[in-house]
């Protein structure tokens, strides 16, 4: 197995031309830490299937996985009877960096809208700044999933106000819906008269046709085809250069910024968790980025303890 990782690190694929591999100083890895974890895990579960069906002998695990107890998990993971519980712990594993996701700040979401040259663009873009979707969301959307009337109940739906539905699917398109459970978006008036003008703006070109999708290419040839989650994140880089912002602004950082956007604004954490379609209420706590203005006005609220002993000025 390390000799593999090493394999892994330094062997470029069928694109990558030759196959020697020469590292060294100043030479980049062909694939990071995260991409071999993940190799690795598919190994060991390979594996793993492969003892339990006596296709491979029961010490290959003893060669993968160590005995470790729970006492190093946290507390709400630990085992509830309070005795020790045993887990398996990958033998090989490379530790990788935390990679902190900055939230965009409301300056470069305006500036990235604006750079936007198409109504469609316009509608992703508050897709995951306004509404806070996955890019496999926002290409995972069906026109059908829009609901942006004031009463849907004409459509089948008792749900108030203008909204969309996020559904997980298999779709054709690769994209999908990180959350199992399907859940309710509502949405506002900037999201709603977006819509409408990329409605326009998709009618003037596919006319009738096209798919049930609500993305798909307008603007080069084939027309209609979809648009997928990697051409969002391309979108995302094409606005951070175009509107000189001197960093990328990726999918996720519009995501982290609607939620902090929600608890600036007076939002609760739950409220945040409903909106992202999470399941735990840990979940929302990274997204969060408190406003410097938010923080500074928390400190002051703390009396000083001249207030508290009420002690006068001097």
């Amino acid at each position: 197995m390390g000799s593999f990782m090493l394999w892994l690190r330094w062997t470029p694929g069928h694109g990558g031309g030759g196959q020697v591999v020469v590292p060294g100083p100043g030479v980049r890895p062909v694939r990071g830490d995260g991409r071999i974890n993940k190799v690795l895990t598919a190994v060991r579960g390979f594996l793993a299937h492969a003892v339990v069906n006596k296709a491979a002998p029961a010490w290959v695990l003893e060669q993968i996985y160590e005995l470790a107890d729970d006492r190093d998990l946290p507390l709400a993971a630990q085992s509830e009877g309070g005795g020790m519980r045993y887990r398996l712990a990958a033998r090989h594993r490379l530790q990788e960096p935390e990679v902190a996701i900055d939230r965009a700040s409301d300056e470069e979401v305006v500036a990235m809208f604006r750079a936007c040259r198409s109504a469609r663009d316009r509608l992703i873009m508050l897709l995951m700044s306004r509404v806070g979707l996955r890019p496999g969301q926002v290409a995972g959307l069906h026109r059908c999933d829009l609901h942006l009337l004031v009463d849907s109940h004409a459509l089948g739906c008792d749900v108030e106000g203008p909204h969309l539905h996020v559904i997980r699917r298999q779709n054709i398109n690769g994209a999908w819906s990180k959350s199992r459970k399907p859940w309710v978006m509502p949405v506002d008036f900037l999201v709603v008269q977006a819509a409408d003008q990329y409605a326009l703006e998709r009618h003037e070109i596919l006319g009738e046709a096209g798919s049930d999708f609500l993305l798909v290419n307008l603007f080069r040839l084939p027309y209609g085809n979809l648009v997928t989650a990697e051409a969002i994140g391309e979108l995302c880089e094409a606005l951070s250069r175009r509107a000189g912002l001197g960093r990328r602004v990726g999918p996720r950082m519009c995501r982290h910024a609607m939620a902090s956007n929600v608890v600036d604004a007076g939002g609760t954490l739950d409220e945040v968790q409903v909106l992202l379609g999470q399941k735990s209420p840990e979940s929302p706590r990274p997204y969060l980025h408190p406003a410097r203005a938010r923080l500074r006005a928390a400190i002051e609220r703390v009396p000083s303890p001249r207030e508290l002993n009420e002690v006068g000025p001097r």
